[in-house]
């Protein structure tokens, strides 16, 4: 055992940490995926995306365009009030450049109308509200248009537990859950993201000032690699002697033990053979 309790192991391979990407082959599938899950699978033709200004969105609007064509997208941006005016400008550009429908829904009475019951509302508190506000609009707006949300959550942020649970999870289709938020960015500069957007660093812009890397303590580029061997199944002693800083590692095997609640559906308390998603099992679902 070493002074900080980790067992000395082999490392794994070098390649073992590389998580680049194919993108033109993701590009591809990712683009039939779409048409596959919204055509073939639920016979619906529309998505609605909400456009934040920052990548992920940004990189499902050119997908869907290109998935659907760009007159079967609904862009919809949601600033509040405290909303970056970059975020607002950036999010018009990809509207523009991808032709889809451009789509302004102002979220502050909305948020402000129940908040001023909360005065004392915690800024975590207060970009959750918008959060599930925003989300509100896309499920309603989808009904409107006779189509389906889809959602712009990357992988990074799901293991992590960087998003607010019934909001940015909500989307029924999620062409970005299985990217790594490295990945994302790879992608992103392949099919036409503009630069500025590729290249800002990440928030969610629900506190002024905000980003995420200084809200997960840890830079995108080292939690990915450190994901990807965990997902491997390499423990933590096997990681750090990858030459990663032993905090680094425990940091991100906390989060992903401590948020594994948020990648699922509600616990439903078994009382009969017949629960849903406990036994109720369509063989699609094995």
């Amino acid at each position: 055992m070493t002074a900080a309790g980790f067992p000395i192991v082999r490392a794994p391979a070098a390649s073992a940490t590389d998580v680049r990407i194919d993108p033109a082959l993701v590009r591809r599938w990712l683009v039939t995926f779409l048409r596959e899950e919204m055509i073939v699978r639920r016979g619906m033709r529309t998505a609605v995306v909400g456009v934040s200004g920052g990548v992920d969105s940004a990189l499902v609007a050119f997908l869907c365009a290109e998935a659907l064509g760009p007159a079967n997208v609904y862009g919809v941006r949601m600033p509040y009030r405290t909303s970056a005016e970059e975020s607002f400008r950036h999010a018009g550009l990809v509207q523009e450049i991808t032709k889809i429908h451009d789509v302004v829904v102002d979220i502050t009475a909305a948020v402000d109308g129940y908040l001023r019951y909360e005065p004392d509302a915690s800024p975590t508190r207060r970009g959750n509200v918008m959060a599930r506000q925003r989300m509100i609009v896309l499920f309603d707006l989808s009904a409107k248009y006779g189509g389906l949300p889809v959602g712009t959550g990357n992988k990074s942020e799901r293991l992590l537990g960087y998003f607010t649970w019934h909001a940015d999870d909500s989307p029924p289709i999620n062409p970005l859950g299985d990217l790594f938020k490295t990945q994302v960015w790879q992608l992103a500069r392949h099919v036409g993201v503009p630069r500025e957007i590729v290249e800002k660093p990440a928030t969610a812009d629900l506190i002024r000032g905000q980003t995420d890397e200084e809200d997960l303590g840890i830079t995108y580029e080292r939690a990915d690699r450190i994901l990807s061997l965990m997902l491997r199944g390499y423990g933590q002693a096997a990681i750090a002697a990858c030459g990663f800083r032993r905090r680094d590692v425990r940091l991100v095997w906390d989060r992903v033990n401590a948020t594994h609640w948020k990648r699922h559906l509600p616990t439903t308390a078994v009382v009969s053979p017949t629960a849903i998603n406990e036994f109720y099992l369509r063989p699609v679902d094995y």
